[in-house]
């Protein structure tokens, strides 16, 4: 998993509309990063909604918040829609970026091995430099957190 001081890969996503970007439209301004298994689920709803509730106190600071999952970007819209998130949702589809970023591992539930995405945030400085990670997320009081973090920045 990338740490504190790497540099934020430039990979290919798509928006909940299908557009094309990177991360790379964020430099210059912090930005955070997270990283969730699947929309429409009840931690990543939770998540979602919780970053969304906090998504006036981020934008005070200039700071961008950007979900992404190996979803469709169907899937993400009609997710946005139904919760009314105003995050930016972005889908890795082909999972490039989870895989730069490290959060594409071996899961195991009761007793059987997969792989997904291990729920994780990361605060990227305006310099494309990761300045805070949180590993293994727990949901409850996270988004509250990250926001203190980009308060301190």
């Amino acid at each position: 998993m990338l740490d504190v001081g790497d540099t934020v890969p430039d990979v290919g996503l798509k928006d909940a509309d299908g557009a094309d970007f990177t991360l790379a439209r964020y430099r210059g301004k912090p930005l955070v990063v997270y990283f969730y298994p699947k929309a429409d689920t009840p931690g990543c709803t939770n998540e979602a909604k919780d970053f969304t509730a906090l998504g006036a106190d981020f934008a005070a600071l200039g700071v961008p918040v950007v979900g992404i999952s190996k979803d469709k970007p169907a899937r993400l819209k009609k997710f946005a829609e139904k919760y009314g998130l105003t995050v930016t949702l972005a889908s890795d589809e082909p999972g490039d970026m989870c895989e730069a970023f490290g959060t594409w591992v071996e899961k195991s539930l009761y007793g059987r091995k997969y792989m997904g995405i291990e729920r994780a945030t990361f605060l990227v400085g305006a310099d494309g430099k990761i300045l805070r990670v949180w590993p293994k997320v727990k949901v409850k009081g996270h988004a509250a957190e990250v926001l203190e973090a980009g308060r301190a920045l």
